[in-house]
C-alpha cells in the first residue's frame, strides 16, 4: 500500500462534497481544548495557556511538567521526552497528524524540538499502549500536539492572540502572534513566533552551554462547506540555530524542518461510514553539526556532520455504528529517508572546510511502513464497556549507500562496518508486526476501575540498524554501528487502576507490568553472543527486558479558591539476559502543590522531587549512565494576573532556592570523539513574567 492510495482516498471524499454539503453553518466547528487540564494517571489533555507551564524551552520541557512524564536534557534545547521508562521511537508523537524524523543520528533534534507551542492549542498524552490509531509500536505512550479551528464571537470575523514572555538566568525572549480571519465556509489562520535563549546558570553558578534562537511559521488555510466538514492545508517552517549542547562534543549551527499537511474531516455520515478522516503529509528536516563553528577550537575542531531525514505520510480512517458500538477502521503509512555524512577537514587546525567523507553515518536509510488498524468501542451495559484494537503493519528497511567507500583510505563501508562486528551486511529486510489491546471499564460510584492487555511491536530505527560511525584515537575505538539484523521488539503489557472523583478530591492510580522480547539495547561491544569484537564499540544487540511500574494523581480542594494536588511515578527496567539495570530510567518521582484563586488573581506552587536513583546501568553497563544520582527536591511559585477580560500577566520563579540538581535521565555525551558519559545540571533560579493579549 503506497501513499497514492490515501491521496486516491481523499480525492473520492472531495469529489463527494457537492452531495455531502447540506445546510450552511452559522459558526466554524469548535475542536479547541478550553478549561482546566483533564488528567488521570493514564490519560492527560491539556491546553496551552496555564501559569504552571511557564516559559518552557521546547514542547519536551512543557511535557516533564505531566507527572510520570521525565526528559534527558543535552542543552537548552531539544530535549527528549521519555515515558515510562520509554524514549524515542518507543514513543508515537505527533505533531498535527504527521510525524517528523529528526535529522542527529544523536537526537539533537527529537520531534518534540519541531513543535512551535505558539501554534498548537492542546496536547494529549496517553501512556502505555491504549490505542492502535497512530501508528505502529508506541510501547510507551502517544503524544498528540493538536491544532484546533478559530472560533469567533458571533459576528466577528477576525481574531488574534500576541504573547510576550522573558526568563532571567538564561536571558530567553520570545513573542509570538496568532492571527485568524474567516466566515461561514472557511479560515485562515497564521502564527509566527521568535525565541532566543543565551546560556544559563545552574545553582552553582557554573554556566551550562544551552543557547539556542528558534523561528517558527505556520499557515493554516481551512474549506467548511457545513458545519460537520473540513478540509485544511497547513505550511508550517521551523528554523533552529546557534544550539550548543553541554552533553555533546558537537553543536548545532543550523537545523531547520519545512512541512506541509493536506486534511479532510467529516463528522457526519458518508455512505456507511458515520464519521471520516484523512491527511497526508510532508516533512522534510536538515541538521547541521559541527565542533568549530560555535565554540572554541581545538586541534580536533576539524569535523562537521550534515544530515536530512524527510518523511512522507498520510493516514486515512472511518467509523462504522453498530447500535451503540463504534468500530474505526483505518490505513496509515509513513516513508523515512536519512541520509547522513561526517566530513573532515584535510588539516587538524581547520584551515580549509571539512570536505572530506569520513564516515556515511546514515547510508541512505529508507524505513517503508504501511499499517491497517481496526479499534472497537463497545459499551456491555450502564457499568461495563470494552475497547479493542488491532494492527498490521508492514516494514521494509533498506539503505542505497552500503558499498560507498569514504573519502579517508582507511575508513571502512558501512557494510564493511556491519560485517566487522556482526558478520551481516546490509540487505534489505522485511517484517511483519501484529499488535493489538484489550481494555475493560466497569463504573462504580463516582469513578471506574479498569484493567488492560496489550501487545506492541516496534521496529529498529535508522541509528539502531544502519548507523556507520568509525573512529580511532590511537588505540582507543570509538566506533559507533547499527545492527541491520536485529529483530523488532515485543511489548507484552498489562495495566489496572482506578479513578474516583469524590465530593471535595479525586484520586487515579495505574500499576503496569511490561515483558518485553527483542528490546533493542544499545550496548558496548563486549564479545556478547552475537557480537564479534570486544573493543568498547557502542553495538546495539536484542535482548529480554521487564518494566513495570505504578503512577497515582490525587486532589483535594480545601475551599472553593484553595485545592491542592500530588502525584507519584515510579519504573523499575530490568535487562534479564544480562541480570542489569537498564540506563537512563527514572527514579520514583513525586509532586505536591496547592493553587489558590481570588478575583483576578491565581496563585499556586508546585514541590518537584525526585528519590536517588540507585539502579545505575554501570556495572559491565551500556555506557548509557554516569552512575548513581542523588536525589533532589526544587519549589516552582508561579501565578497570573487578569487585567481586563482580554489580557493577563503570568509570572513566576522556578527553582526558588537556587538548587543545583540534574535528572537521572540525562542525554549522556556519546560524541564519537568522546564517549564518556556526563550529566547536563538544569537551570539555578528563573524569574520569568508572560503577557498576553487577545482581540
Amino acid at each position: 500500500m503506497k501513499l497514492k492510495t490515501l491521496a486516491v482516498a481523499i480525492s473520492s471524499l472531495l469529489a463527494a462534497q457537492p452531495l455531502l454539503a447540506a445546510d450552511q453553518p452559522e459558526a466554524l466547528s469548535d475542536v479547541v481544548v478550553e478549561g482546566e487540564a483533564q488528567t488521570s494517571p493514564a490519560l492527560t489533555v491539556m491546553p496551552l495557556d496555564k501559569p504552571s507551564q511557564g516559559i518552557p524551552a521546547d514542547a519536551a520541557d512543557l511535557l516533564r511538567s505531566v507527572p510520570g512524564v521525565s526528559g534527558a536534557r543535552m542543552g537548552g534545547h531539544g530535549i527528549e521526552p521519555i515515558i515510562r521508562g520509554q524514549s524515542q521511537n518507543r514513543l508515537n508523537i505527533l505533531l498535527d497528524g504527521a510525524y517528523i524524523h529528526g535529522g542527529c543520528p544523536n537526537r539533537m533534534d527529537p520531534p518534540t524540538a519541531y513543535s512551535a507551542m505558539e501554534s498548537y492549542d492542546s496536547v494529549t498524552v496517553i501512556k502505555g499502549s491504549q490505542t492502535v490509531l497512530y501508528g505502529g509500536g508506541g510501547s510507551g505512550g502517544t503524544v498528540l500536539f493538536e491544532r484546533g479551528v478559530p472560533e469567533f464571537d458571533e459576528g466577528d470575523h477576525f481574531m488574534g492572540k500576541v504573547d510576550a514572555g522573558y526568563k532571567s538566568n538564561s536571558g530567553t525572549k520570545e513573542v509570538s502572534a496568532d492571527l485568524a480571519a474567516g466566515a461561514e465556509t472557511g479560515y485562515v489562520r497564521g502564527v509566527v513566533g521568535y525565541k532566543d535563549a543565551d546560556n544559563y546558570e545552574d545553582g552553582d553558578g557554573q554556566e551550562v552551554r544551552s543557547a539556542f534562537t528558534t523561528y517558527s511559521g505556520n499557515l493554516t488555510a481551512g474549506y467548511t462547506p457545513d458545519k460537520d466538514t473540513r478540509l485544511e492545508l497547513n505550511l508550517e517552517a521551523n528554523r533552529e540555530s546557534d544550539v550548543l549542547f553541554s552533553g555533546a562534543m558537537m553543536d548545532s549551527p543550523e537545523s531547520d524542518s519545512d512541512n506541509i499537511r493536506l486534511k479532510f474531516d467529516r463528522q457526519a455520515s458518508v455512505g456507511p461510514f458515520t464519521a471520516l478522516e484523512a491527511n497526508i503529509y510532508k516533512t522534510d528536516v536538515t541538521h547541521l553539526m559541527d565542533n568549530y563553528s560555535l565554540r572554541e577550537r581545538t586541534a580536533m575542531s576539524n569535523a562537521k556532520t550534515p544530515t536530512t531525514s524527510d518523511t512522507l505520510g498520510g493516514r486515512a480512517s472511518g467509523d462504522l455504528m453498530f447500535g451503540n458500538k463504534v468500530l474505526t477502521l483505518g490505513v496509515d503509512y509513513q516513508k523515512n529517508d536519512r541520509d547522513a555524512e561526517r566530513l573532515m577537514a584535510a588539516d587538524m587546525m581547520l584551515t580549509t572546510d571539512p570536505t572530506i567523507v569520513q564516515s556515511i553515518m546514515w547510508p541512505g536509510a529508507e524505513l517503508e511502513q504501511t499499517g491497517f488498524f481496526a479499534e472497537l468501542s463497545m459499551p456491555m451495559n450502564q457499568d461495563d464497556s470494552l475497547k479493542a484494537g488491532i494492527r498490521y503493519d508492514k516494514v521494509n528497511a533498506s539503505i542505497s549507500r552500503g558499498a560507498e567507500k569514504p573519502g579517508i583510505m582507511m575508513s571502512p563501508t558501512p557494510n564493511d562496518l556491519y560485517d566487522l562486528y556482526y558478520a551481516q551486511t546490509s540487505e534489505s529486510s522485511d517484517e511483519n508486526n501484529i499488535g493489538g489491546f484489550l481494555r475493560y471499564e466497569h463504573a462504580i460510584d463516582n469513578g471506574n476501575i479498569f484493567a488492560g492487555v496489550s501487545r506492541s511491536v516496534r521496529t529498529a530505527d535508522a541509528s539502531e540498524r544502519y548507523i556507520a560511525s568509525f573512529m580511532r584515537m590511537g588505540a582507543m575505538v570509538l566506533d559507533w554501528v547499527g545492527n541491520p539484523e536485529l529483530d523488532p521488539e515485543q511489548h507484552h503489557q498489562i495495566e489496572a487502576g482506578f479513578e474516583v472523583d469524590g465530593d471535595a478530591w479525586t484520586s487515579g492510580f495505574t500499576a503496569y507490568y511490561n515483558d518485553v522480547s527483542d528490546y533493542i539495547l544499545r550496548d558496548v561491544a563486549r564479545g556478547q553472543d552475537g557480537i564479534l569484537l570486544a573493543n568498547g564499540a557502542t553495538i546495539y544487540r536484542n535482548i529480554e527486558a521487564r518494566f513495570y511500574g505504578l503512577e497515582w494523581e490525587g486532589s483535594y480542594s480545601i475551599s472553593n479558591s484553595l485545592s491542592g494536588r500530588a502525584s507519584l511515578a515510579y519504573v523499575n527496567a530490568e535487562n534479564t539476559t544480562d541480570s542489569r539495570p537498564i540506563a537512563q530510567i527514572a527514579p520514583l518521582e513525586m509532586t505536591l502543590g496547592a493553587d489558590y484563586t481570588i478575583s483576578s488573581w491565581d496563585l499556586g506552587g508546585t514541590v518537584r522531587a525526585n528519590a536517588e536513583q540507585t539502579r545505575a546501568d554501570i556495572i559491565d553497563g551500556s555506557g548509557q549512565d554516569v552512575g548513581e544520582t542523588a536525589g533532589w527536591v526544587v519549589l516552582d511559585l508561579y501565578g497570573s494576573y487578569a487585567v481586563t477580560d482580554s489580557a493577563n500577566v503570568r509570572f513566576g520563579v522556578n527553582n526558588l532556592f537556587d538548587k543545583t540538581y540534574a535528572y537521572h535521565v540525562n542525554r549522556a555525551n556519546l560524541d564519537p570523539f568522546s564517549p564518556e558519559a556526563i550529566q547536563v545540571n538544569e537551570p539555578g533560579r528563573e524569574l520569568w513574567v508572560k503577557g498576553s493579549v487577545k482581540f
